[in-house]
This record gives structure tokens, C-alpha cells and sequence, in this order.
């Protein structure tokens, strides 16, 4: 595992990469000096604060409902003006934003740890029916929606799509392995488009047909629930609680707890155990470490695919590789970050400087912490314990961090990270287009496997501890 790279080449392409190519590849350093990187700026601040100040619309859809938050206008704004044919964002600056992206998704895991500490308690007293739930969650996706990407031929996106059901904290464990330039972080952000749209409306269906059987416990379909993203334990919940209204608290503090306990043990599983076993399952089914299509091989012995060969050099010898410095980054998202969360808040607090502050300097500890150590000690683990610790009642400043933290809403940190994503999504549009309609299958099942195996487990453990 590999630090993300904010300072060296942004079109890292994983360790399959072969270092001829890069050789040959151009280098273009941009800074505050560079009059082309405040073309991106300006980007960046205008559509993620346009975004936050449309707000999240929401469209009935009679048993359910979608809501469309200020991050899809992010991203599609963003993804509008970098690939639209007319006059394209330069590939220079799509690849500054890819840049850029690695560091954000830093930052929301630093926001998150920020809710992980006050709750270690919580955590602690959580019984070993909540605990093993999360093996549902890790083996439902991997077990039932891996295979069937691979059938429909989705690629090495396959691993990012399928890994887990891909909450924020995925782009953070994908783009440090892989890069934010490489297939797999594409189908991170397929899946994850794919579930805030219609993750709520898919798990609301399942949880309501699950109710509706009678065989599952209402606790248990409540441990279910907590798959890691907010709307979609919610949506379950609320189901379970219209099935089973005389144990609306049980089932609501259940499924808030479940929901933080695969939230916090959900990157240390991501990073140390999902990821790397959907990595090598899907190499097993594809018979070949570098197949773009199951059953494919190199007609030469020890080469590369040539679609693999294709976008290497699509990607190293016709694209420049860019450098944006790392303290450019972190001014970047910060300022940024700030106008949003003010927009957000309906007004301005210092306490929104101190925690961006704050942030920043986690980012770049846990960066360094992983340069230091080579990839061996991420810096998302970094990141989440550090920040988790220092907002932990045993932290002589938890009280202050926690304050100051309230003042940046999540969600208009998400909006940021994903306008940012939007706007270097251009030059992989073709990618995107070529997962398509795959991600409808594939993430259905994720979503609704991770739910089943979850409250499966469930039901087995309340029948050992009660």
C-alpha cells in the first residue's frame, strides 16, 4: 500500500505501472504563481458553493422518496464543465483536481473521526451481536456483488465498486492504495453516486420485505441497518419501525449504534481486510492480476494487457503529470471548505478557521507519517485515530475539539470533496460510460446483500447472547 502522492506525479496507475513510461512523461508544477491553477480555483469555490446554496431537493417517489444533497450538483457541475466537447477543462487541470481530490478525502476522514471519539464509550458497551454484524457487511458485498461485476465484465473497477458499499471513507482507502487516477477509485465513485441516489429507496424496499416475511428479529433487521451511510439506515429503520412501532427505541438506538460501529471499524476492516481480499478474489476469478475481463490473457507471456497497456499510456505518454505542492492543497480545501460551511450554516464562526486548522494539520501529519513509513502505516488510519483520540473522553481537549468541529456540517465537507472529483472527471468519462448501466446490478446487490448477511448474522448472535 502506497501513500497518495500529492507532490510527485498525480497519474499513478498502481503498482503495475511500468516505470519506462513514466520517464517520458512530462511534468507541470503548478502553484498559486501558475495563472492556469486559479482558472481550477475558481472553479472549485464558485460551483461548491453554487451547490451548498441550492440545498438538497426533495422528489416523492409515492413508498419512497429520493433526495438529491448539494454534493450531486457538485459533482455534476463539475463533471459537466470538465468534459463537455466545446471547450473542456485542460488535462493539466483535471489532473490538478485528481491531485487535490487525494488530499480532501483526508480531510472528511478527519471530520469523521471527530464523531468516532465521544462515542468509544458506546462502542465499548456494544454487545457481540452488534459487533459481528459487521461481518455481514464485509462479506456481502464481496461474496455476492464482486462475482456478479465480474460477470458483467465491469473491469478493475470491479474491486472499488464492490469492496463495500463505498461511504465516504472509501475514496480515502481506495485513492491510497490505488491512486485517484486508476480504475478502481472510478468505481468507488460509480457506487458511490449510485447510493446516494437510490441507496435509501433500495434498502427501504429490502428491509421492507424482510419485515414483512417474519422470520427475522426486529433487532436484528435493526443491526442490519447500519451499513455505514446515514440515509440508508435511516430509510431502513423507519420500515422496521412502521412493521414494529411498539419497539420504535430499541430498533432506533440499535441501528444508530450499528450504523457507528461500521462507520469506525469499517476503514481499519477496509483498509486491512476488504479491500485487499476483494483485491485478490476478483485476480481468482479473473485468472489473470491484470485482467480488464474475466478470463482474458496476454497473448505475450509477462505483458500487460492491451487495454491495460492502452491507458497507461493514454494516461503517462499524451497527459502531463502534474505536481501541486501539498500546503497548496490544504489552503485549497480549506478556503473552500470554509465558504461552503459558511453558506451551510447561514454564517460565519471562527471555530470553522480553528477546525479547518485543525484538519489540515492531520492531513498532513498522517501524510507524512506515511511517506515516513512507506505506505506502511496509512494515513487514513493515521488520520481516523488520531482524530479519534483527541476527541475521546480521555483527551484533555476533547471538549474543545468537539465544539469547534460541530461548526463544519459533514455534508458541506462532502460537497467540496466531490465538486473537486466532478471537475477531474473529464478524462475519465470514457471509463465511467463503460461501467454504465452495470452499476445498477451490482450496486443493488451490494446495498441489499450487505443488509441480509448483516441482519442474518445478527439473528444467529441474539440467539447466542440474547
Amino acid at each position: 500500500m502506497t501513500a497518495p502522492t500529492h507532490e510527485g506525479n498525480v497519474a499513478s496507475t498502481g503498482p503495475q505501472s511500468p516505470r519506462p513510461l513514466q520517464k517520458t512523461a512530462s511534468v507541470i508544477a503548478l502553484g498559486f504563481r501558475s495563472p492556469r491553477l486559479w482558472i481550477l480555483i475558481a472553479l472549485v469555490m464558485a460551483i461548491s458553493a453554487g451547490a451548498q446554496a441550492i440545498g438538497p431537493i426533495v422528489i416523492p417517489l409515492g413508498i419512497a422518496s429520493v433526495t438529491l444533497l448539494p454534493m450531486i450538483w457538485g459533482i455534476t457541475a463539475g463533471a459537466v464543465i470538465s468534459g463537455q466537447r466545446l471547450k473542456p477543462l485542460p488535462i493539466d487541470l483535471q489532473q490538478a483536481a485528481t491531485v487535490i481530490m487525494g488530499v480532501a478525502v483526508l480531510f472528511l476522514c478527519a471530520r469523521l473521526s471527530f464523531t468516532i471519539g465521544p462515542n468509544i464509550p458506546l462502542l465499548l458497551q456494544a454487545g457481540p451481536a452488534l459487533l459481528l454484524q459487521e461481518v455481514g457487511h464485509l462479506f456481502g458485498t464481496i461474496a455476492l456483488a464482486l462475482p456478479l461485476a465480474v460477470l458483467l465484465r465491469m473491469g478493475p473497477a470491479t474491486v472499488g465498486a464492490t469492496f463495500s458499499i463505498d461511504r465516504e471513507g472509501s475514496f480515502a482507502m481506495v485513492s491510497e492504495r490505488y491512486g485517484s487516477d486508476s480504475p478502481q477509485y472510478r468505481g468507488v465513485l460509480s457506487m458511490y453516486v449510485f447510493g446516494t441516489i437510490f441507496g435509501a429507496i433500495i434498502v427501504s424496499l429490502i428491509a421492507s420485505l424482510a419485515a414483512s416475511l417474519g422470520i427475522f428479529d426486529p433487532l436484528a433487521l435493526a443491526m442490519g441497518a447500519g451499513v455505514g451511510s446515514g440515509s440508508m439506515m435511516a430509510a431502513a429503520a423507519s420500515v422496521i419501525v412502521s412493521a414494529h412501532p411498539d419497539m420504535q427505541d430499541q430498533v432506533l438506538a440499535l441501528a444508530a449504534t450499528s450504523n457507528l460501529i461500521t462507520g469506525v471499524l469499517g476503514v481499519y476492516i477496509g483498509v486491512w481486510v476488504s479491500l485487499p481480499l476483494a483485491d485478490r478474489f476478483y485476480k481468482l476469478l479473473t485468472r489473470n492480476k491484470d485482467a480488464a475481463l474475466p478470463g482474458r490473457r496476454s497473448k505475450t507471456k509477462g505483458a500487460m494487457p492491451t487495454a491495460a497497456v492502452k491507458t497507461v499510456a493514454e494516461t503517462v505518454l499524451e497527459k502531463p503529470n502534474v505536481r501541486v505542492p501539498l500546503w497548496v492543497s490544504l489552503l485549497i480545501i480549506g478556503f473552500a471548505g470554509i465558504i461552503v460551511a459558511t453558506i451551510a450554516a447561514k454564517g460565519f464562526s471562527w471555530d470553522m478557521v480553528a477546525a479547518y486548522l485543525v484538519m489540515g494539520a492531520l492531513v498532513a501529519g498522517g501524510i507524512a507519517l506515511a511517506k515516513v513509513t512507506r505506505g506502511k502505516v496509512p494515513a487514513i488510519i493515521v488520520v481516523m485515530t488520531v482524530g479519534a483520540f483527541l476527541t475521546s473522553p480521555v483527551s484533555p481537549v476533547a471538549g474543545w475539539f468537539t465544539t469547534v468541529s460541530d461548526t463544519i456540517d459533514f455534508l458541506s465537507l462532502i460537497t467540496v470533496m466531490l465538486t473537486i472529483a466532478g471537475l477531474s472527471l473529464g478524462k475519465d468519462l470514457p471509463m465511467l460510460k463503460s461501467i454504465g448501466w452495470k452499476i445498477i446490478p451490482v450496486g443493488t446487490v451490494a446495498i441489499a446483500a450487505s443488509f441480509i448477511l448483516s441482519a442474518v448474522v445478527a439473528e444467529f448472535a441474539l440467539g447466542l447472547w440474547g
